[in-house]
This record gives structure tokens, C-alpha cells and sequence, in this order.
């Protein structure tokens, strides 16, 4: 028998990793603003830190495009603190409401309204915004169907003999949208509702639900959505960057020595 494709493996993954630990609840957000707000902040950061400026932001009653845009400079770049870099992502958020305001009358539901390919570059066009935010901005923040690729995504899948440490974003995305795109028309396959975890000893374990999470979304943005805060999980939980724990990782059977 041949070996699967790389698009089979996926969904197999996906399958797997779904059936074990139920719906992840992605991205952890209370409005779609602070969905766009974090994925700036999340860059070359833990999760840990860019929660912890969100608090303060939120505290500070300066968590949305109102705040952002009248909160001044040193005051912000003294909020973000926690998150790193923070006058590098002061500045960028600054100038994302500047690029609402002038070209969508500062709405998200106008901007979120026009054709993917088109809001993401225009999202790639602005400073620091790369195919990582941009895509996270469009799946989480804009129900767009885009699949987000991170380095969680890179390590596993490298580990996994998939991919190859130098693959192109752009390839890797596209590969996970073709072996994504037949769950949704699988007539058994509902990945959108929660199941029941199994009784398998992992520790990975889904975010607590947020209004973000909740929203409604079509099924293939969803697919998209529930994948990338699966990967998450296995890669905070079991592939780590150092010392892996393989042995106890849902996906331990696909791993190419176990094969």
C-alpha cells in the first residue's frame, strides 16, 4: 500500500487530535479587536507575556480601537511592556487604527467585508504585519477562511517528516487548506461540535470558552480555527522545542519511526 499523502496525513492528525481533547476554543478573546490587538503583541512572545499586557490595557479601560487611538504613545508602549518589543508594536498598532480609520471609516465590519485575498494585502502591506498576524487578524478576528501558520505548525510537522525546515509559509498554508477543505463536506463529520475527550492519559486540554470562540463562523473557517488551536496544544504540551514527551503526544503513531 502506498504511503498517504501529506493532505491524508493532516486530516488523520486532525481526526485524532480532535476526537482526544474536543474543541480548543481559539483564539481567547473577548471581541475581535482584542483578537487583532494580541496577534500584534504575540510576536516573538509567549502567550503568557501578551496576556498580561492585555490586562493591563484592559484595566486601563484602553482595549479598543477608541483607546488605542487616543491612548498616547509613551503611555501605550508603558502598557504593552510585558509583551516585549513594545515600541516597535506601540507604534504598529497605531498605525493599523490610522489604516482603518482612513480607508474603512475606522469599522472592522467594513474592512472584514471585502474579498480575503484583498483585505490580506492589505493587511501584509502595513508595517509588521507579516503572513502569521495577517492571517490570524483574517481567520480569528474576521471569519475569513485562512489557515494561520505558526512555529508550533513548522516544529511538528518538521518532526513528522512532512515538511522540511526551509518550506515556504505560503506552501505549508496551502497544504494544510487542501487537506482541510473535504472534512467540511464529510457528511459524519461535524468538527464545529464538541465531543466527549477519550481516556487516553493526554494532558492537553481545551481554553476556557470566550465570546471570540463562540462566534459564529462558517464551517471551513471553523475546520481552520479548531486545527491551529490543536496544534497549539501539541506543541505547548508535548512537541516542545527541548525535551520533547513524544511518548504521551496524541500523535506519537505518526511519527516516522513509529510507523
Amino acid at each position: 500500500m502506498p504511503p498517504p499523502t501529506p493532505e491524508a496525513e493532516l486530516r488523520s492528525y486532525y481526526h485524532t487530535l480532535y476526537h482526544a481533547w474536543g474543541a480548543q476554543h481559539w483564539w481567547p478573546a473577548r471581541t475581535r479587536f482584542e483578537v487583532i490587538v494580541g496577534a500584534y503583541l504575540t510576536q516573538n512572545t509567549a502567550w503568557t507575556n501578551v496576556e498580561q499586557a492585555l490586562a493591563r490595557l484592559r484595566a486601563a479601560r484602553l482595549l479598543s480601537m477608541r483607546g488605542i487611538r487616543r491612548v498616547p504613545l509613551p503611555e501605550l508602549e508603558k502598557l504593552i511592556r510585558p509583551s516585549g518589543y513594545f515600541r516597535q508594536k506601540a507604534t504598529r498598532l497605531k498605525t493599523f487604527i490610522t489604516f482603518l480609520d482612513r480607508k474603512y471609516g475606522g469599522s472592522l465590519a467594513r474592512l472584514f467585508s471585502q474579498p480575503t485575498n484583498k483585505v490580506r494585502e492589505e493587511l501584509l502591506a502595513l508595517n509588521g504585519v507579516g503572513p502569521e498576524t495577517a492571517d490570524s487578524i483574517l481567520l480569528y478576528a474576521g471569519n475569513h477562511p485562512v489557515f494561520v501558520v505558526d512555529a508550533y505548525t513548522r516544529r511538528i510537522l518538521g518532526r513528522h517528516n512532512i515538511l522540511s525546515a526551509d518550506t515556504d509559509y505560503e506552501d505549508i498554508r496551502e497544504l494544510f487548506q487542501r487537506a482541510l477543505t473535504p472534512i467540511v463536506d464529510e457528511e459524519q463529520q461535524k468538527p464545529w461540535e464538541a465531543r466527549p475527550k477519550l481516556e487516553t492519559g493526554v494532558r492537553g486540554a481545551p481554553h476556557t470558552p470566550s465570546p471570540i470562540s463562540t462566534a459564529p463562523r462558517t464551517a471551513l473557517a471553523q475546520v481552520y480555527n479548531e486545527m491551529h488551536g490543536l496544534i497549539v496544544g501539541v506543541g505547548k504540551e508535548f512537541c516542545r522545542k527541548s525535551q520533547p514527551q513524544c511518548d504521551e503526544c496524541p500523535l506519537q503513531s505518526f511519527l516516522p519511526h513509529r510507523k
